[in-house]
């Protein structure tokens, strides 16, 4: 096993294909999109990394951020499927406790049994849950009768990235993932290939950037494995980060905006939908429940008992 501060252009590759591989495999990422951004781009500098490899192939990762005071350093990690019950994901966390402490906090993306047996065998207990929601495209909804003054279009980048930023910051100010956003975090994702600008919905008030949300694709393109044949995987849309300004709340632009979302994907011929929220975020949950929106999933952040 291997701690690096920084990975070679190889061991990066090797790592990205570890991760997609799992993906593939589980049908869930096992590490969450901010950290996968930092490995394409090399933005997070102050980030450490455990590789386990085998066979010239990275079979074991482990993603340590030890830049939070606060809160505690937090590790995500994963294991290639063909090497699972091996004592890789054991030797992975044991390892970053060393290096991070007793204060350790470690992400779970999905419902993988094995993973959260792993986190309960090294004491670690549940901090903070987020859900996937996921609901049936099955017909075109009606938008909500809101005030005639708020407009709906689609984003234009360069244009309304300052203004977003400053909405997304101030909504978020207070989210360890989501807040404190720069420009460069913006247009990372903006050059990302699942990126479609026709898709991500800002709302303007008096021309002031008020609520948005995104919508992502997922699984819509073929994938070609160690040179064998290509195959498509079932592509779903997923609504992705919604924010109204505090200002705004209850005048069920919300709604409007989720909607428009969702008519959106199905008219690309989607089928499905999905979504992240943390569990006790009651007013979203409520407006999701709402719209049809159905538990499909869990993500769980753990944290080592004192």
């Amino acid at each position: 096993m291997q701690h690096l501060d920084h990975l070679s252009d190889t061991q990066q590759s090797l790592v990205l294909d570890l991760i997609n591989r799992t993906t593939n495999h589980d049908g869930t990422p096992p590490i969450a999109e901010h950290i996968l951004l930092h490995l394409r781009y090399g933005g997070d500098k102050a980030d450490s990394h455990l590789l386990v490899e085998k066979d010239n192939q990275v079979i074991g990762y482990a993603h340590l951020d030890q830049t939070d005071l606060v809160a505690g350093p937090c590790v995500e990690l994963v294991v290639d499927p063909d090497h699972r019950g091996a004592g890789v994901g054991r030797a992975l966390l044991s390892e970053a406790i060393k290096i991070c402490g007793k204060s350790l906090r470690l992400w779970v993306h999905g419902e993988a049994e094995v993973a959260h047996n792993l986190a309960a065998s090294f004491n670690f207990e549940k901090i903070r849950t987020v859900l996937q929601m996921s609901k049936s495209l099955t017909d075109i909804q009606r938008l909500p009768i809101i005030d005639k003054e708020i407009i709906i279009r689609s984003f234009l980048p360069g244009i309304d990235s300052d203004d977003w930023l400053e909405l997304n910051n101030k909504v978020f100010k207070d989210h360890p993932e989501q807040g404190g956003w720069q420009l460069s975090d913006l247009n990372h994702r903006l050059s990302e290939e699942w990126f479609d600008e026709k898709g991500f919905f800002i709302v303007e008030k008096n021309k002031q950037v008020i609520a948005s949300t995104w919508t992502k694709v997922h699984g819509e393109h073929s994938h070609d494995h160690d040179g064998e044949a290509s195959h498509a995987h079932p592509a779903i849309g997923e609504i992705y980060i919604t924010a109204v300004d505090p200002a705004y709340a209850g005048l069920g632009i919300g709604k409007a905006l989720t909607i428009t979302a969702l008519n959106y994907l199905k008219y690309q011929g989607l089928t499905d939908a999905m979504l992240y929220v943390d569990f006790d975020n009651k007013a979203a949950l409520n407006l999701y429940d709402s719209l049809g929106f159905e538990l499909s999933s869990k993500d769980v952040l753990y944290r080592l008992k004192a």
